[in-house]
């Protein structure tokens, strides 16, 4: 039989979901058994959401299959369910505890609007898909600051001293040397 009924609220993951009151379409059969009512079935849902690399909307169907056995009252250890059993209240099923556990187990964690989507530039937050094919930008890590400020200063600047052991004063050295003694080694 197929059966439609509006989507609960917070029927979804933290990107991802069926908006609240949107109609979720069951294809469902359901069989008499020893201890119980086994249900089959299939739920189509729509799903909205965001991309987890570019932040687009994403809008899609999903189908999920559940099967679930919802026992009778007086059945298994004298009508004392576990608590992992369904049971029937009253001759009811509640249908929304699989449901949720057959979609939401299902979704992604982080869903994509296509498999390679390339995401958002992490220093100027552009979509890299409308980005033109060269982007980027010249953005040096800052763990490296004070060596860049080594190499920014020039032979004006004293920083190394010029071939004829003039320039700055510094006693430049080509191999290892004593300092003790003030000799060089070698």
């Amino acid at each position: 039989m197929i059966r439609t009924v509006p989507a609960p609220e917070d029927f979804g993951v933290e990107m991802m979901g069926v908006p609240e009151g949107a109609t979720i379409e069951l294809d469902i059969r359901l069989e008499a058994v020893l201890e119980g009512v086994l249900i089959t079935g299939t739920a189509r849902v729509p799903l909205e959401g965001e991309c987890g690399r570019c932040l687009d909307p994403i809008a899609s169907t999903f189908e999920a299959d559940f099967q679930e056995l919802f026992v009778y009252p007086d059945t298994r250890s004298g009508g004392h369910a576990d608590d992992d059993e369904l049971r029937l209240e009253d001759d009811l099923i509640d249908l929304e505890p699989v449901l949720r556990d057959a979609v939401l187990l299902a979704l992604p964690l982080s869903p994509l609007c296509r498999d390679d989507c390339p995401g958002l530039c992490p220093e100027c937050g552009v979509r890299l898909a409308d980005a033109e094919p060269d982007h980027h930008h010249d953005a040096a890590d800052p763990r490296w600051a004070a060596l860049r400020n080594l190499t920014t200063e020039g032979p004006d600047n004293g920083s190394a001293a010029d071939s004829s052991g003039g320039g700055s004063g510094r006693n430049v050295s080509h191999g290892p040397f004593d300092q003790r003694e003030g000799k060089q080694e070698g």
